[in-house]
């Protein structure tokens, strides 16, 4: 039987050369290709054999995993795809399923390991956890906010002022000042500044603007 063979990408290279050990000592997997950059990763495959591809979201070029999966699964949905991150961003995950990515792995904190996952993922499940990682704000943990706080916050860590978030949101400005005192609150951050720099710091509000 043929080996299945993976793509890694991954900005980071610590958990590059993590996937790239759990591929080459499997008796199931081999390594294709182990990039740094999603911006190429749909190049990769149109003149190369690959199975399965383990993906980063967010890199440090700007490349967006869940857009490139999105492009490689048009192209060729045979090929699998597991969206990897260590970042506890809640919206991922559902914009994951709606691309068709396959499965969704939390790099630090899921109990499952990455070779489990590319297993069953290979056996034809889609494996998701059933939330995103616990991290600490401030006072505050990301259980302790809601939806639309978070939606909020997403957008204020681009800087835009409360008219603008209401603007996007079609909500009222006095409504996005609720909103941010809450969070304000919740956390004892001083400052809506303060709050957007440490939530995008830790990866728990990443702006759409950041995955364009």
């Amino acid at each position: 039987m043929s080996k299945v063979r993976v793509m890694i990408v991954d900005d980071q290279s610590i958990s590059r050369q993590l996937f790239e050990m759990y591929v080459k000592s499997s008796e199931r997997y081999e390594l294709a290709f182990s990039i740094a950059s999603a911006a190429v990763a749909d190049v990769y495959i149109l003149k190369n054999k690959v199975d399965l591809i383990l993906m980063d979201i967010l890199m440090n070029d700007g490349s967006n995993g869940l857009e490139a999966a999105r492009q490689i699964k048009q192209r060729n949905p045979r090929i699998k795809i597991i969206a990897v991150t260590s970042m506890p961003e809640r919206s991922w995950m559902e914009k994951a399923k709606e691309i068709g990515v396959d499965s969704f792995w939390y790099k630090e904190t899921d109990e499952k390991t990455i070779l489990e996952v590319m297993d069953r993922t290979m056996n034809g499940e889609s494996v998701y956890p059933d939330r995103a990682p616990t991290v600490n704000l401030g006072y505050a943990t990301s259980a302790d906010f809601t939806e639309r706080e978070l939606e909020v916050l997403r957008i204020i860590t681009t800087g835009a002022s409360n008219a603008q978030v209401a603007a996007q949101l079609g909500i009222s400005e006095y409504t996005v000042k609720s909103h941010v005192r809450s969070m304000l609150d919740k956390t004892g951050y001083r400052s809506r500044t303060e709050l957007a720099i440490k939530a995008r710091v830790i990866g728990l509000a990443i702006s759409h603007e950041d995955l364009t």
